[in-house]
């Protein structure tokens, strides 16, 4: 049982298989978010292998991130105009193929190509599984509970990525972090034309906003390259500035474009949904302060205490866990106590967090006394991710849900840019110049102990925010509790 019945391209999702069909789905989450830190582990192997110079070797990362950014909103609305499952298989097929050929490159231009190609495959996959999640199950406890399976998916992704990393490349070299995904990619593709139904025909009369698909895309694109390079070149610098500046001339084009236009690319009359207007900002916030934190537990683990690739890995076993567990949890009380309240607690708890996370960083400090703070701040950050997205979703047209998980997405995606920015320029304003040993590492932790405590502001600022959600009715329909129990147990 789902939202509803199947037919044109921008209906609900009629599943036979839910449970099956949901793992489909948290699998495609759990390749994308795998990407989000594999690499990092593998670039030092990756530097020395290819001959990268320190100011290269971040457009390993930066590449994906740029294009799967700057790609998002148009991905976003090809779901809704072409259909999700053919949007779906697309993005697979690109991610699949980026990563094949990052395995195979042998030269720095051609691993940096691979690298925009998995991104530009990401844009597409995000919203499109995202999308496929929100129409598939009904709102109310049924989606709430897909929504947990799914952000759980992609929690542990991110930090399975560390320790997989690790091991793949201290077994079998580098490129093993990039052949992974191309399995993973085929099987996925081969499952989508079992468990997930076909589109049917293109809807008749919808045109697509090629000028609004330009500007856009070259807009958000420019932005969050001078975001991403912004840290590395400078935020004075020339490319910098340009880029920020051509950026926005071309958002504010796609704006007049967008009001102009008789099949918009973005709607605009979409950010009068108050629930999803507040999930874009929501979901930048997210990213800026949680999704952030975990670049500086890296540094921490790494520079001040030595720990190896795989030691670091070991060491987020116990946020993961922690993460999937939060993740469940937000589901059960979104349908029990609604999405609002549920957003609101687990900004409450990530905050707490954040700040028994930061209190005991120490050069010499023990891995024993950050677990409280790593646990509570994974509870709250898995309840958040479900919740949030569950809250974003809600009210959305289903034609017009692909560009809505767009859009949560691109707020996803700057956030992350900005935030990481931000909060590394306030960890190296406290660490400054020191020398070498005892002493850089006892700067290095004051810096990332006041990023960490920035963070935990931030966090607990976006409780404001977060009050715009829409209250949520006193009690879930009945017949989602039903749909929910019967997704648990049907048979795979």
């Amino acid at each position: 049982m789902t939202s509803e019945k199947s037919g044109g391209t921008g209906k609900g999702t009629s599943l036979r298989r839910p449970a099956l069909t949901l793992a489909l789905l948290a699998l495609a989450q759990l390749i994308t978010s795998l990407d989000y830190n594999i690499v990092y582990v593998a670039l030092p192997d990756i530097g020395d292998g290819l001959h990268f110079s320190a100011q290269t070797l971040q457009w390993v990362v930066s590449a994906y991130a740029v294009v799967f950014g700057g790609f998002l909103l148009l991905g976003g609305r090809t779901c809704d105009l072409v259909g999700r499952r053919r949007v779906f298989v697309l993005g697979l097929a690109l991610y699949g193929a980026g990563s094949l050929f990052g395995g195979l490159a042998g030269q720095q231009q051609l691993l940096v190509a691979a690298r925009a190609l998995q991104g530009l495959g990401g844009a597409f996959l995000f919203p499109a599984t995202l999308s496929l999640v929100v129409t598939s199950f009904a709102e109310g406890r049924e989606r709430n509970r897909a929504l947990a399976v799914w952000a759980g998916a992609g929690a542990s992704g991110m930090v399975v990525g560390s320790l997989l990393g690790g091991v793949l490349t201290q077994a079998f070299g580098w490129a093993a972090v990039f052949y992974v995904n191309v399995p993973l990619a085929l099987a996925a593709i081969a499952l989508a034309f079992v468990l997930i139904p076909a589109d049917g025909e293109r809807p008749t009369g919808r045109s697509f906003d090629l000028p609004g698909a330009l500007t856009g895309t070259a807009g958000a694109t420019s932005v969050v390259f001078s975001l991403v390079q912004g840290p590395q070149s400078g935020w004075a610098s020339a490319p910098v500035l340009g880029a920020a500046a051509a950026g926005l001339v071309l958002l504010a084009a796609f704006l007049v474009i967008e009001r102009r236009s008789a099949e918009p690319l973005m709607p605009l009359r979409l950010f009068r949904n108050r629930n999803l207007s507040t999930g874009v900002a929501t979901t930048f916030m997210f990213m800026a302060t949680f999704g952030s934190l975990l670049y500086f537990e890296t540094v921490y683990f790494q520079s001040v205490h030595g720990y190896s690739a795989l030691r670091t890995g070991l060491a987020f076993l116990v946020p993961m866990v922690a993460g999937l567990v939060g993740s469940t949890l937000g589901g059960r009380l979104a349908t029990r106590f609604g999405t609002r309240n549920t957003i609101l607690a687990s900004l409450a708890v990530g905050a707490v967090g954040t700040l028994l996370l930061a209190l005991p960083m120490d050069a010499s400090g023990s891995y024993v006394a950050l677990v409280p703070g790593l646990i509570v701040l994974s509870l709250g950050q898995g309840a958040l991710y479900t919740s949030m997205f569950a809250a974003s979703s809600s009210g959305v047209d289903p034609m017009e849900q692909g560009i809505a998980s767009g859009l949560v997405s691109t707020g996803q995606q700057v956030g992350g840019a900005v935030g990481l920015a931000l909060l590394v320029a306030v960890a190296n304003s406290v660490t400054g110049d020191p020398a070498t040993g005892a002493a850089l590492r006892s700067a290095t932790t004051d810096g990332l102990r006041t990023a960490v405590l920035v963070a935990a502001g931030g966090i607990a600022a976006s409780l404001a925010i977060a009050l715009n959600f829409r209250r949520a009715a006193a009690r879930e329909p009945a017949a989602g509790a039903a749909v929910a129990d019967a997704v648990e147990t049907v048979p795979s």
